[in-house]
């Protein structure tokens, strides 16, 4: 997925594909003048964009993604935390919580994942 590499534009499109899919492409481009303030040739040219990298489809004009929203999610942020962390989990989240504070729920959450991962549950 080294092709995958989406800039924040990009991934707000592709976000607005994930909810609406599939969808006929002048519909889309309705969509991304409201939400995105894209002229209809700006839509079509970021449309091509990520079709000729493999990233949506549009087949007979209508869009749909080629990727999931998590495979995204996952590459982008692998990516995060080896480029600006030194890969180094432990030194993103401390990052992270330097400027957050976890609610109760949240750092239950971790704390679940944290186990589910350790007893060997899927996580791929």
């Amino acid at each position: 997925m080294e092709k995958a590499i989406l800039h924040d534009r990009e991934y707000d499109f592709i976000s607005i594909i994930w909810e609406v899919e599939p969808i006929a492409s002048g519909e889309l481009t309705k969509i991304c003048e409201k939400r995105l303030g894209w002229k209809r040739t700006t839509t079509y040219t970021v449309l091509k964009k990520l079709c000729d990298k493999g990233i949506l489809q549009n087949q007979n004009t209508i869009v749909t993604s080629c990727l999931k929203k998590q495979q995204v999610q996952r590459y982008e942020s692998k990516r995060l935390i080896e480029r600006m962390f030194d890969n180094s989990l432990p030194a993103f989240i401390a990052s992270f919580m330097d400027h957050r504070k976890l609610t109760k729920e949240e750092a239950e959450q971790l704390k679940e994942m944290i186990a589910a991962y350790e007893d060997g549950d899927d996580h791929d």
